[in-house]
C-alpha cells in the first residue's frame, strides 16, 4: 500500500486482494485497478491482511512539506519510499503496529525455520541399519518476546519427532530451507493449510556448505555488533551488555550444525524487517528438548487434548485451559511452555511443588486472618507474613494484568519501535511491581546458617522475587523514566518529550534554539509595522489557525505586495512579505527540530539495549510467578493435593487414590 495524501492506496492485484480481505470497493482508475483505506485506519487494516496469512508493505512520504520547499527536490514530487514490511510473526514487534488489544493476544507468533540432512544416503555408504531417514535443524523465533528455540533431531518417515515440535510451538510462519523431502513438505504444508492462514516461504540453503553456516552467522553477528549502540548520556551497563554477548556467542558455537543451518536462513530472512539485532544480544535461546524436561509427542498433545480439543480446535475444554489462571498474557505463554514440557528433573519438580504449596498455604491463611482472635501470639507473625506473600503477589499481578505486555513492550523498545508512552506504560508498570515485592524483604542468603527471611521459605521464589525486584533493576528503570517527559508523551509531543540536562542531545538543544530565534523575529517585526501604519497599539493577532495576522479596517491602504488571508465587513487581515518569510523560516526550523528529537529518541532506545538482559530477567521472573500463582489458585480451588516421591532405593510405583481425571471434573 502506498500513501497518498490522506488515503493508503493498493493497485493492481493488490487491490482485488484488500478488496477481497477488507471488504472495500476496488475500482479503474487510469487503467489500474485500485483500492484505498484512511491512513488513520492503518493499523486495523494491516492486521487485518496479515492475519489472512499476507506480507504486507507500506510505502510513505520520506519527507515534509516545509523540508521540502528548502531542499533540492523542491520542484519534484514528495520522495517515497518502503517504510515497514509486516508479516504475521513480525507484526506485534513492528513500527506503529504492536502494544495492541486486537489482533493476536497472548498466542505465540514464532517464524520457525526448517532444514534437514537425508541420512539414507550416509546410511547406505556406511552400511549402519537404522529407521530414521532424515536428520531435522529447526530454530523457532519469537521476535516480538526475543525467544529463541532450537533443536536437531533425526526422525523417521513420519515425521513424527517434526510434528511434535510444530504442534507444541505453533508456529505463525515457516521458512523452509529448500531442499526439503517430500514427506516434510507434506508434513509442514499440511499444518500451513488455508484456514490456519500460516505464512511460508522458502529460502535455499545451497550456500551454506558444511562450516560455512556457522561462519556466515559469525560475520553477521559480528557485522551487528560493530556498530556503536551507546549513547554519550547513558555510561553504565556495558558489563551486563558485553556479558549478554558473550553468552549469544556461546550457545551459537555450541548449537548442531543443522540448528546453525537453520539460524543462518533466519537471519538472512529477519534483515529486511530490521529485526535481525535481537539474536545478537539478550536473545533467550533454549534446546527445545533437554535432560530436565519431557518432550511429548504429537500424538500425546493431539489426542490427550493438552493444547486443544479435538471437537473444533480450540482452547475450550483442553488440559491448557482447565489450568490457565494466569493473570498476565506472558504468563499464559510462560504456562503453555510448563504444560506442554513437564519437568523430569527431581530437584526442580521439588522446587516448584514448594512454591505452590507454600502460595497455597498463604491463601488459606489470609482467609484465617480475618478472624484475629483464633491466632496465638507465637504464630501471629508467621501468619501475617504469609497472608503478606499472597496479598502483595496478588495485587502485583492483578495490575501487571491491567498493564501492557510487558515481554513484548521491553522487545519493542530494543527493537527501537516502541511509542513514548508505551516506554513509560512498560518500566512504571516494571518499576511499580519490583518495588512491592520488595515490601517482602527478601534478602539473598549468602551466609546458609542464618534465614533473613521469614515471609517466602521457598528457593524458587525467593529467586524470583529477587530477580524481579532487584535494586539495579529499579534504578535503572526510574533513571531511563526521569529523562522522559509523561505529560509530551501522553499527547504525542515529541518535540518536549526528553528532559534534556547536564549537555545531553545537543541536537535538540540547537533546534530548539533555533525555533526561539525563528518565534523572536517574527514577534520583532510588529515594531517595523506599528512605525510604517503609525498604529502603536497594533498586534498580530491568530484567526482559524492562522497566526501573526494584522488587521486592519477596510479604507486603511497597506503596500501592494501584502497578502490578503481573510476579511469581515469592517476589516481585513494581511500577512506582510516579511512575515510569510519568517513565518516560513519558523515552520522550517519546527520540522527541523521534530527531525532531531526522532533522533535523540532513536539514540535514547537504542541505549537501552544495554539494559535489555536484565529488564528481560525480571519480566521472565514475573511471568513465572504468575504461573505459580496460577497453580497455586488452581490446586486450592479444585482441592488438589501434592504427590509424595519415594525414595530413589524404593520400587517404581504409581499409586493413586481417589483420583479425578482434571478434564472430566466441572
Amino acid at each position: 500500500m502506498v500513501e497518498v495524501g490522506y488515503k493508503y492506496r493498493f493497485f493492481g492485484e493488490d487491490a482485488e486482494v484488500a478488496a477481497r480481505v477488507l471488504g472495500i470497493y476496488a475500482h479503474m482508475d487510469h487503467s489500474f485497478m485500485t483500492a484505498s483505506i484512511p491512513t488513520f485506519r492503518l493499523n486495523v487494516h494491516v492486521r487485518r491482511l496479515v492475519n489472512a496469512g499476507y506480507k504486507v508493505g507500506v510505502v510513505k512520504q520520506t519527507e515534509t512539506a516545509a523540508i521540502k520547499a528548502h531542499g533540492s527536490n523542491r520542484l519534484g514530487p514528495f520522495c517515497r519510499g518502503l517504510s515497514a514490511l509486516y508479516t504475521k510473526a513480525t507484526l506485534e514487534a513492528a513500527e506503529d503496529m504492536g502494544g495492541k488489544d486486537e489482533g493476536f493476544g497472548g498466542e505465540s507468533n514464532y517464524l520457525a525455520c526448517v532444514v534437514e540432512e537425508n541420512l539414507l544416503v550416509k546410511n547406505r555408504e556406511c552400511d549402519v541399519q537404522s529407521g530414521f531417514d532424515v536428520k531435522i535443524g529447526v530454530v523457532a523465533i519469537e521476535i516480538s518476546t526475543g525467544e529463541v528455540v532450537f533443536g536437531e533431531f533425526s526422525d523417521n518417515s513420519m515425521r513424527s519427532g517434526l510434528e511434535a515440535m510444530i504442534l507444541s510451538l505453533s508456529p505463525a510462519e515457516l521458512l523452509l530451507g529448500d531442499p526439503l523431502s517430500d514427506q516434510t513438505k507434506k508434513l509442514l504444508l499440511s499444518y500451513a493449510g488455508p484456514a490456519s492462514n500460516v505464512r511460508v516461504e522458502h529460502a535455499s540453503q545451497d550456500s551454506l556448505t558444511k562450516g560455512g553456516a556457522l561462519a556466515e552467522v559469525m560475520t553477521i553477528y559480528e557485522s551487528m555488533n560493530s556498530v556503536n549502540t551507546s549513547v554519550t548520556e547513558m555510561q553504565n551497563g556495558e558489563d551486563n551488555e558485553q556479558e549478554s554477548r558473550s553468552s549469544a556467542v556461546e550457545v551459537m558455537m555450541n548449537m548442531p550444525d543443522l540448528a546453525v543451518k537453520a539460524l543462518a536462513l533466519s537471519i538472512r530472512h529477519l534483515k529486511q524487517f530490521g529485526f535481525e539485532r535481537i539474536l545478537s544480544l539478550g536473545a533467550a535461546f533454549r534446546p527445545y528438548s533437554c535432560n530436565m524436561e519431557m518432550s511429548l509427542s504429537g500424538n500425546v498433545i493431539q489426542h490427550l487434548e493438552i493444547l486443544r480439543n479435538n471437537s473444533d480446535g480450540s482452547e475450550a475444554g483442553s488440559l491448557m485451559k482447565i489450568m490457565n489462571n494466569t493473570l498476565t498474557i506472558y504468563g499464559s505463554r510462560l504456562l503453555r511452555h510448563w504444560v506442554t514440557h513437564p519437568l523430569c528433573d527431581r530437584s526442580m519438580i521439588s522446587a516448584r511443588l514448594d512454591a505452590v504449596a507454600e502460595l497455597a498455604e498463604s491463601m488459606g491463611s489470609y482467609r484465617v486472618t480475618e478472624d484475629t482472635t483464633v491466632l496465638d501470639n507465637e504464630n501471629w507473625d508467621v501468619e501475617v507474613k504469609r497472608a503478606e506473600l499472597n496479598h502483595l503477589l496478588s495485587s502485583v499481578l492483578t495490575y501487571l494484568g491491567r498493564s501492557p505486555d510487558l515481554q513484548r513492550g521491553i522487545t519493542r523498545i530494543f527493537y527501537r519501535t516502541a511509542t513514548a508512552s508505551e516506554f513509560i506504560a512498560v518500566m512504571q508498570a516494571i518499576l511499580h511491581s519490583g518495588k512491592q515485592l520488595q515490601r517482602l524483604h527478601v534478602e539473598e542468603e549468602f551466609n546458609k546458617d542464618v534465614l533473613h527471611s521469614k515471609s517466602v521459605r521457598s528457593v524458587l521464589l525467593r529467586k524470583l522475587i529477587l530477580t524481579a525486584s532487584s535494586s539495579s533493576m529499579i534504578s535503572n528503570a526510574a533513571k531511563l523514566l526521569s529523562v522522559l517527559n509523561k505529560e509530551a508523551a501522553d499527547k504525542g509531543d515529541l518535540s518536549n518529550l526528553i528532559v534534556i540536562s547536564n549537555g545531553q542531545f545537543p541536537e535538540v538543544t540547537a533546534a530548539q534554539k533555533a525555533v526561539q530565534e525563528a518565534k523572536e523575529r517574527l514577534e520583532s517585526l510588529i515594531v517595523m509595522y506599528r512605525k510604517q501604519l503609525r498604529m502603536r497599539n497594533l498586534e498580530f493577532m491568530s484567526v482559524s489557525g492562522s497566526t501573526h495576522l494584522i488587521e486592519l479596517p477596510v479604507d486603511v491602504k497597506v503596500p501592494l505586495n501584502w497578502v490578503k488571508v481573510n476579511s469581515t465587513k469592517k476589516t481585513i487581515r494581511y500577512h506582510p512579505p516579511e512575515v510569510v518569510t519568517g513565518l516560513d523560516q519558523l515552520t522550517l526550523a519546527n520540522e527541523e527540530l521534530l527531525v532531531a528529537c526522532r533522533t535523540a529518541w532513536d539514540r535514547f532506545l537504542q541505549g537501552f539495549g544495554k539494559y535489555y538482559s536484565e529488564f528481560q530477567a525480571s519480566v521472565q521472573a514475573l511471568a513465572a510467578l504468575d504461573c505459580l500463582h496460577s497453580l497455586a489458585l488452581l490446586s486450592r480451588n479444585k482441592n488438589y493435593v501434592r504427590p509424595i516421591f519415594v525414595y530413589d532405593d524404593d520400587p517404581v510405583q504409581i499409586e493413586i487414590r481417589s483420583g479425578r481425571h482434571p478434564v472430566c471434573v466441572k
